[in-house]
């Protein structure tokens, strides 16, 4: 199998050092993840940018956007970004039940987050192309037109760190190993 080189502040192609910056003052440690994208400092700045707009300008609150992120991580497996967001969902202080039932594929604690979920898959099982019904259900949930958006941002952020995940095989960061994840369909 192909091995991806990890980038350090020594190694890093000169354009992703002030990224590789940025991402070390965010976490107070270089994220195995980004240290994988640093090889192309265009992904890199890609990610963060898209990061920041999801975690920061999206109209969902801390809860929905766990529910977003892992819906995407679960779906396409990512060995990286589900331990990594079960201990981001700690830090943004989102319930171990909701964490839980996200990881383990099964109902969530409330129909409106469960509207979410089911919604965000309906996006990746169609690539984009959900039916009336699925847009009903979850406008009748309390969503609106912003929110259908704001799941294509997520979308396009967990797309490029769940493929980098797959294909550079990035090892779980120790501080996140406490939190590995085996998918359901491989228990």
């Amino acid at each position: 199998m192909t091995k991806f080189e990890r980038f350090d502040a020594t190694t890093a192609p000169a354009d992703a050092l002030p990224l590789i910056e940025k991402s070390e003052k965010a976490f107070g440690r270089l994220p195995g993840l980004h240290a994988v994208m640093a090889g192309s400092p265009a992904l890199l700045e890609g990610y963060q940018v898209l990061h920041g707009l999801f975690a920061e300008k999206t109209a969902f609150d801390a809860d929905e956007k766990t529910v977003v992120w892992q819906t995407i991580n679960v779906y396409h497996e990512c060995h990286y970004c589900v331990p990594a967001h079960t201990g981001i969902a700690k830090m943004m202080g989102v319930s171990d039940e909701i964490s839980n039932a996200l990881r383990d594929e099964t109902p969530l604690p409330t129909e409106k987050l469960e509207a979410l979920r089911t919604f965000t898959l309906a996006m990746l099982d169609t690539r984009g192309n959900p039916t009336e019904a699925a847009f009903d259900a979850f406008f009748a949930a309390g969503y609106e037109q912003r929110h259908v958006l704001d799941i294509i941002l997520g979308l396009a952020q967990k797309v490029m760190s769940n493929y980098t995940n797959h294909v550079a095989q990035t090892p779980v960061d120790e501080v996140m190993q406490k939190f590995n994840w085996t998918p359901v369909s491989k228990r």
